[in-house]
């Protein structure tokens, strides 16, 4: 428990001391978010906002973290998953601001990076630590499936999958570090209760992202980039992973599901029916806004979705 209060403290402490020096700083190299147009009318106002601030929240949990190597192998894994899964957004907000390409890294830049990366932390999770890719089914006690030959290519779906549905849901001040704040603790309990020993990761990612909201919450004084919200899929993959429980993300990050389905749906009809669309806008969180809601009960319901959510996955994990 001392473990755990440590780095959730350590981790708040950096984010917040780091937000006030490292926010002015986007600022002056000019590192503002260019809202798209095609957006919420609402949303123009933010233009200019500074983005990459997801540096905020990994600088707090890293050296936490780093902390938690003697107790737990696989915390390296998920370190690389989730600094890799930076490193990928980094260069995308990096094109995005300073080259002026809207969109970013093309789809197979994106795609290809994820998937070298994905790799590397399959390899490195079963032959550099006690782990493997036996699969716990949740709900069902003592139930575990090995997939052999077809474990990575599934790991590789789940990583990309998680990553881009945490990247969709990064669209509202506080909505995706609030989700995931909540499926950081969690980890943390599940992690206690299984006696895998990642909780201290858990706890720092918790930290970290608990005082990045100082100043991503509504209204954002900054916002996370591809940078942050990349690295919260790679950081919930490879937690999942670590806790041999990755088909849990389908319940925890039920966020995140909903948000990539939206758009999967949105964008099937609209080619399938030559303009007819299901949603006001995709992902969904902007269709309730167009709906009426206020991007803050927007982002309270969807976390408090999320925390129901955990508390249910808890129950599936013994």
């Amino acid at each position: 428990m001392n473990r755990i209060c440590i780095a959730a403290f350590i981790s708040f402490a950096v984010s917040a001391v780091l937000g006030p020096v490292f926010i002015p700083f986007l600022t002056r190299i000019k590192f503002g978010q260019t809202v798209r147009d095609d957006g919420p009318e609402s949303h123009l106002k933010k233009n200019g906002t500074p983005t990459m601030g997801g540096v905020i929240f990994l600088a707090g949990m890293l050296i936490p973290a780093l902390m938690q190597i003697p107790y737990c192998d696989k915390v390296i894994p998920i370190l690389i998953l989730t600094f890799g899964m930076a490193l990928i957004g980094f260069i995308d907000d990096y094109v995005k601001v300073v080259l002026k390409r809207a969109m970013g890294l093309k789809a197979w830049q994106k795609m290809s990076l994820q998937i070298i990366l994905s790799v590397a932390f399959g390899l490195y999770l079963t032959y550099m630590t006690d782990a493997d890719m036996t699969m716990k089914i949740p709900f069902m006690p003592g139930t575990n499936v090995d997939l052999g030959w077809a474990a990575i290519p599934f790991m590789i779906f789940v990583v990309i999958a998680t990553s881009n549905g945490t990247n969709l849901t990064d669209g509202l001040d506080g909505l995706a570090g609030s989700v995931t704040l909540v499926v950081s603790v969690f980890f943390c309990i599940a992690s206690v209760m299984t006696g895998e020993g990642v909780e201290g990761v858990a706890a720092a990612f918790a930290g970290g992202l608990a005082g990045f909201l100082l100043f991503n919450s509504y209204p954002a004084k900054v916002f996370m980039g591809d940078t942050g919200s990349l690295a919260l899929g790679g950081y919930v993959a490879g937690m999942a992973y670590a806790l041999h429980m990755p088909l849990i993300i389908i319940l925890v990050g039920i966020i995140y599901v909903i948000e990539a389905v939206s758009v999967i749906l949105q964008v099937g009809c609209f080619k399938i029916t030559h303009g007819r669309r299901i949603f006001k806008m995709a992902p969904i969180h902007h269709h309730f806004e167009l709906c009426g809601w206020a991007e803050t009960r927007v982002v309270a319901v969807f976390t408090i979705i999320t925390a129901l959510a955990c508390v249910l996955a808890l129950c599936g994990i013994r």
